[in-house]
Formats: C-alpha cells, structure tokens, sequence
C-alpha cells in the first residue's frame, strides 16, 4: 500500500479522528518530491493561522532534505510563538514518521511547539 491511493486512505483515517482549534490547532504537513509545505489550521473556524514551506523567497536554498526540514520545523515554530501558538495537533498527512517529516518536527519541538 505504497501507492497515492494507499496514502489517501491513510490521510482519511487519521484524519477523521484529529481536530484542530484555535488554542490547538492542526499541524499539517504535505511533501513534493523537492519541498516541504507546513501550515497550522483551526478546522473549527476553517482558515490558516500559521505556514512555512520551503519555496518562501531568499529562505532556503536547496532542494528537500533533512537539514532543511529542521530549519523549516524551527521557523514555524517562530511563527507560531509569535502569533501566540503554544500546542499543536500533528497531522503526518499519511507519510511515515521518519526522515525530513521527523526531522520537521523536531525542529518545532526545538523551538518551543508542543505536541
């Protein structure tokens, strides 16, 4: 079940059992092939509250990696800290907990995000 159908049917499972808030919101994760996209959701209300990805201008140079998961997991984590954001949901989106997606989330652990 390695497959964008297999995935799918990951992402709808989890997702029918986490919801984010405004004090807690989702933390979904989307990978391409070249970059990492991250945004905090409250599903309640329906709208972004916080994103980083790693297209942003004169951010980050590269293609996806580790390293460059980490620092994009910390400068979410800025963002959300500054728009009063202290806890989080992880949605892992369907992907396996590992490589740049446990590198992300130990950089947002690193700068201060609890989940």
């Amino acid at each position: 079940m390695a497959t964008a159908l297999g995935r799918e049917k990951r992402k709808q499972r989890i997702r029918k059992k986490i919801l984010g808030s405004s004090e807690r919101p989702r933390l979904s994760v989307f990978r391409s092939n070249k970059h990492l996209y991250a945004q905090m959701i409250d599903d309640q209300a329906g709208r972004t509250l916080v994103s980083a990805s790693t297209v942003e201008k004169g951010v980050f140079k590269g293609t996806r990696n580790k390293n460059i998961a980490q620092e994009l997991g910390k400068r979410l984590g800025e963002k959300a800290k500054a728009a009063n954001i202290e806890q989080a949901i992880f949605d892992r989106n369907g992907y396996i907990y590992h490589g740049c997606l446990k590198a992300f989330a130990e950089g947002a652990r690193e700068a201060g995000l609890r989940f």
